[in-house]
């Protein structure tokens, strides 16, 4: 059997209830970019990208660990990533999925080219914090941001299969789904990967790779991405890991985040793990300078200043607990709302 190729459209993918070939969405498209809402316009672009004679399409990185960059991604490769997570998934032509991701960054891109590749019947909502309000539709699969997630929880029963990605999820975010009557997996992946290469179950501690990629380490811990159907150069990330074998790895922490205190090298993200669920706004451990460590591990906190019981330090060894606790009425963001650290803690 011939493997699907970017010209095609599944013919038994819906938009909104409607079946479109090829030439419809192109329609669809130009009614979007003249006449549609804020949301809409973006996807009446990718649609006419998406169908044009490049066999590539332009996308920003989200600027998460650097200045956002132009990079140009394989039409066939965002097939093939399609295709992966498929099968890794067990999507059939007809499942009703839901599309409530801005279309401007590659998971929402990918969202559609699932639903073109794979025949999926999509439901496409604005890209809100609360995407199931006033929504009871059951759902087959589905995709979000942890936010969105935390801010549907009542609702997810109506959705059998999800993914939540962008950011990590927190560990008390983890424990609520781990009640819900659903499939839930953390996915792991970046622009460059085209969105996922590996998803998690929810509680589960190793992410597994999605099918055709295979994973090894540098010197340095880091992990680094074989998937010649997505990319073909060989992908070194800047995140720290440990294989469990050849299909399965435990994130530990991002490289560059890596906080030497006096010799002693600390993982933010651990440090962050154990302090999950005991504060109640928006935090982050990062290192600052200074003259007698070189670098000391302090809490930052966005919003008012107030005092925290020391209890929420119980979790931590002596090395991990910080030396200070700042606050910042607001974090620096990217773009799709990502923390940006290093520009945080600069204002600090």
């Amino acid at each position: 059997m011939n493997s699907p190729t970017y010209h095609n459209v599944h013919n038994s993918f819906k938009l909104d209830g409607f079946h479109l070939n090829r030439e419809d969405l192109c329609r669809v498209a130009y009614s979007f970019i003249k006449e549609g809402e804020d949301f809409e316009k973006p996807v009446g672009d990718f649609l006419l990208d998406w169908f044009d004679e490049r066999s590539y399409i332009e996308m920003n990185t989200s600027g998460t660990t650097g200045k956002p960059k132009m990079i140009r991604v394989d039409k066939q490769a965002m097939v093939n990533s399609a295709l992966a997570t498929g099968d890794f998934f067990d999507l059939q032509p007809g499942n009703k999925v839901l599309q409530c991701l801005p279309v401007k960054y590659i998971a929402g891109k990918m969202m559609f080219v699932r639903g073109f590749i794979l025949g999926l019947d999509m439901d496409f909502v604005a890209p809100s914090s609360t995407p199931l309000y006033n929504n009871d539709t059951k759902y087959d699969f589905a995709a979000m941001v942890p936010l969105q997630a935390q801010n549907s929880l009542k609702e997810l029963h109506n959705v059998k299969k999800m993914i939540i990605g962008g950011v990590k999820i927190n560990a008390a975010l983890e424990k609520q789904l781990s009640k819900l009557p659903i499939e839930a997996y953390e996915t792991y992946g970046m622009t460059e990967t085209i969105t996922h290469i590996a998803a998690k179950k929810i509680g589960e501690k190793a992410f597994t790779v999605l099918p055709n990629v295979t994973i090894s380490y540098n010197e340095d811990n880091c992990l680094v991405i074989h998937a010649p159907r997505i990319s073909e150069e060989v992908i070194v990330t800047n995140d720290m890991v440990e294989l469990v074998n050849e299909n399965q790895f435990v994130f530990l922490g991002r490289f560059d985040n890596i906080v030497n205190s006096g010799g002693i090298k600390l993982i933010p993200e651990q440090i962050e793990e154990k302090l999950s669920g005991r504060i109640d706004t928006r935090f982050f451990v990062t290192g600052i300078p200074d003259e007698k460590l070189g670098e000391k591990l302090v809490l930052v906190i966005e919003g008012e200043k107030h005092s925290l019981d020391e209890s929420i330090f119980d979790l931590l060894d002596k090395y991990e607990r910080p030396k200070e606790i700042l606050f910042v009425s607001k974090f620096e963001e990217t773009g799709n709302g990502k923390i940006m650290r290093k520009e945080t803690a600069k204002i600090l």
